[in-house]
């Protein structure tokens, strides 16, 4: 679907200096690494990053899974109204699985808008731009299918010392609550080989830890038919030299099989951490979501995981507030997360969703009701987690440095990072010790520890360990070349920026 919208787009105004952009993202993974693609292709198109709020191309990459999605993007786009008015040549372009919703329906709203794609064609923006401009008036080009995988395309990343890698797109599954498969389409899967080179790529780059990532991660295979494919994936990821963390989300509980599980603790730099989406712990909301497990399986799962990987930290997605969910549904989740012990959750009131089968379902609840037993289920996902987390008193952890820091990082000084399990460590530097770099590793004593993140403060040099790092390099050669600086000891060009997906501290 291809259309063009008159518009008042204003008319191109020649200058010397490059076009900025801006792409601003909203929802999942997904989203995320979308965005470091549109962000590769409008610096391969000439584009560069803005350095300030005003940019001449802001590109908003949105969601479609949440019922304020609509009210986000149109909200952002009524703020930006009146500034590109005020700004002759800046442009709007929406894409993501709300353009793919709602198609000209974006353009009807907000009729300032330059440009809207679909997530089957992001490798469309430059060129959707560039038409705006010379035709004067909104393009909007909608595919039903994907033309290009999204890996293929160039990748402006957010970090040098962790990568997204996309091993799957779209998804087979009929969640009622889910309106993503209509909007992403089935699962396509990449072939092994071209997995494992972007991975080999990203580590000759200096990263240290990647992400595979689909919708449904451990479906990985169906395409081709090999039904132990994730599995052998994640044995081959063992393999690569230099790859010294593996991470993968999100699975799904029904294709969750046990050579996953070995592969998992078997290979060393696969990571004791696992995200495995609850939903509900009541079968009957289950069934009505079309989730194709019951909560035995899932507590299943967990207990071979914990049994190969004591010292795992599982994570979850739970909604609350189905469509006809009672209080002893309710109730069953409540005892499913009291069995589960989960490190953190991403906890959700039910969003009605136009187009998905939930949102006909009869005895949609109240939102006094919902919000009520949200505050429930969070204040006990709130104890375990602090209680969980207070286990790791006493506990000496590696932690992988991360660019960004605590709220309070310039009152306490302390510097941040993740634990091999992905739990979100503060920790400070002894005086006189070498502080590290991001995407260098110190090893630390755990002293404090509350519901949504640890803390390490060492008392003398001998209590905290740097190694230094390739990551580490990669950062100072970044840093050097964003400034122009040649960095100490650099050679060659500077490393592709890749970007890392993180575990809620808190709650979504």
């Amino acid at each position: 679907m291809s259309l063009t919208i008159p518009s008042p787009t204003a008319a191109t105004i020649p200058s010397a200096e490059p076009r900025t952009y801006q792409v601003r993202t909203f929802g999942c993974q997904m989203n995320v690494h979308d965005s470091e693609r549109m962000a590769g292709l409008l610096e391969d198109a000439g584009y560069v990053p803005a350095e300030g709020e005003l940019a001449d191309v802001v590109v908003f990459n949105t969601c479609a899974v949440r019922e304020n999605a609509d009210n986000k993007l149109y909200g952002n786009l009524g703020q930006l109204r009146q500034v590109k008015a005020e700004n002759p040549g800046m442009q709007i372009a929406v894409g993501g699985c709300l353009a793919q919703k709602d198609r000209e329906t974006i353009v009807k709203k907000a009729p300032w808008v330059d440009a809207v794609f679909g997530t089957h064609n992001v490798g469309a923006l430059p060129a959707l731009l560039d038409r705006a401009r010379h035709n004067n008036e909104a393009q909007l080009e909608i595919l039903e299918s994907l033309d290009v995988f999204p890996s293929t395309l160039p990748t402006k990343r957010d970090s040098v010392y962790s990568g997204w890698v996309s091993i799957s797109v779209g998804c087979n599954n009929t969640c009622t609550f889910c309106i993503v498969p209509s909007l992403r389409g089935k699962e396509k899967d990449r072939r092994p080989g071209e997995i494992l080179a972007e991975i080999q790529a990203l580590v000759d780059d200096g990263a240290v830890e990647v992400t595979l990532l689909g919708q449904n991660v451990n479906s990985y295979g169906v395409e081709f038919g090999d039904r132990q494919a994730f599995s052998k994936l994640l044995r081959a990821c063992g393999e690569i030299e230099g790859l010294e963390r593996v991470r993968f989300t999100s699975p799904h509980p029904a294709a969750f099989t046990d050579d996953v599980i070995e592969a998992m603790a078997e290979t060393p730099n696969v990571m004791p951490q696992l995200h495995m989406p609850l939903q509900s712990g009541s079968d009957k909301v289950l069934k009505d979501m079309r989730r194709s497990y019951r909560s035995s399986r899932f507590l299943g799962i967990l207990d071979k995981v914990r049994e190969l990987i004591p010292n795992a930290a599982i994570t979850t997605d739970i909604i609350v507030g189905f469509p006809g969910e009672t209080e002893d549904d309710f109730q069953a989740t409540l005892d499913v997360v009291e069995k589960s012990r989960f490190a953190s959750a991403f906890t959700f009131q039910y969003s009605k969703r136009p187009g998905t089968p939930a949102a006909d379902l009869p005895d949609q609840l109240p939102k006094a009701v919902v919000q009520e037993r949200f505050e429930r289920l969070t204040a006990l996902q709130d104890r375990i987690a602090a209680e969980e987390n207070a286990k790791q008193l006493g506990q000496t952890v590696e932690v992988l440095v991360t660019a960004q820091s605590g709220r309070k990082a310039g009152e306490t000084h302390r510097l941040s990072g993740r634990s091999r399990d992905q739990r979100l460590v503060h920790f400070s530097v002894p005086a006189g010790a070498e502080s590290p770099r991001p995407g260098d590793f110190v090893t630390v004593t755990i002293t404090e520890a509350a519901s949504f993140h640890l803390v390490a403060d060492p008392a003398t040099a001998g209590d905290y360990v740097l190694r230094r790092s390739r990551a580490g390099d990669a950062w100072d050669r970044s840093q050097a070349d964003s400034c122009g600086v040649p960095a100490p000891g650099a050679a060659g060009k500077a490393g592709v920026s890749l970007g890392m997906p993180s575990l809620p501290a808190r709650r979504a």
